[in-house]
């Protein structure tokens, strides 16, 4: 194991809620590639003075979690074209203390959905309003879904975030079905208010045909183990953190593990949840 030294260069993750999921993909590859590097999560009393402190002490990689997709969108110099397109940021990389902002949540939904190719034919609850469901949204649309309902309970961010995709709203899912359910709320999160709840119905799991989480932590959330035990498609967001994570990485680094490294890592993230 690489000692603490003056030397290392420092990655960080701003999260409301941190987990170590980041953090052991991130050493764990640092080390398997004998990288003089360090990944630490944070979660920042203020957002403006973490992302101030990164700039100031050079810290070279920042992923940005709920809540602070949007909000950070101000104190970066610059988007990159992933993170314009959704306005919404999960990376930032700093250049000599230029902070660039991305987006590899995007890329790694529309990884998941032609992975397990799902039908763009389907109909599609989505619940959830924030930056994360943007990113989610904009993978369906742009992988040829049109029978999308965004299911928010905030009806301005709802509505808007229909609107902008083409999708219809709705405040609750209600007695809704759909062939694919996808959570995008903290819904099912460890440490939540509401860590046993289900974000749909049973009965909606029961109609489903796929059910999809990105709540990575935990890695079985209330909806995937009610998925699995329906015989369900599953898409956990363990899955989607390995993706997104990988792209940081490469952005942060240069560096593209090969993909028994990444296996591990992603082996080695999994065992900590």
């Amino acid at each position: 194991m690489t000692l603490l030294n003056k030397d290392m260069t420092l990655c960080i993750s701003l999260s409301a809620r941190p987990s170590n999921n980041g953090t052991r993909f991130h050493n764990h590859l640092y080390e398997a590639l004998g990288l003089n590097w360090i990944y630490k999560a944070f979660a920042p009393t203020d957002l403006a003075q973490a992302i101030a402190g990164v700039r100031g002490l050079g810290i070279r990689g920042c992923a940005i979690s709920m809540p602070y997709k949007e909000d950070v969108i101000a104190l970066v110099d610059r988007m990159d074209a992933s993170a314009t397109a959704i306005a919404s940021v999960n990376t930032i990389v700093n250049d000599d203390g230029v902070l660039s902002a991305y987006n590899t949540d995007y890329s790694a939904i529309a990884q998941l959905i032609e992975r397990n190719a799902l039908d763009p034919a389907s109909s599609v609850l989505l619940r959830g309003s924030g930056g994360m469901a943007k990113a989610t949204a904009a993978a369906f649309r742009d992988a040829g879904f049109g029978r999308v309902t965004i299911v928010a309970r905030n009806e301005g961010a709802g509505r808007d975030l229909a609107d902008l995709y083409g999708f219809s709203w709705r405040p609750e899912a209600g007695a809704a079905n759909a062939d694919v359910l996808v959570n995008v709320t903290p819904i099912g999160m460890a440490g939540g208010a509401e860590e046993r709840a289900m974000s749909f119905s049973a009965e909606a799991v029961d109609a489903a045909a796929v059910v999809f989480d990105v709540v990575a932590l935990p890695a079985e959330t209330p909806l995937i183990a009610a998925g699995r035990a329906a015989g369900k498609t599953v898409i956990t967001g363990t899955e989607v953190a390995t993706l997104q994570a990988l792209e940081q990485f490469v952005l942060y680094t240069g560096i593209h593990p090969s993909a028994e490294q990444v296996r591990a890592a992603e082996a080695f993230m999994r065992a900590g949840n």
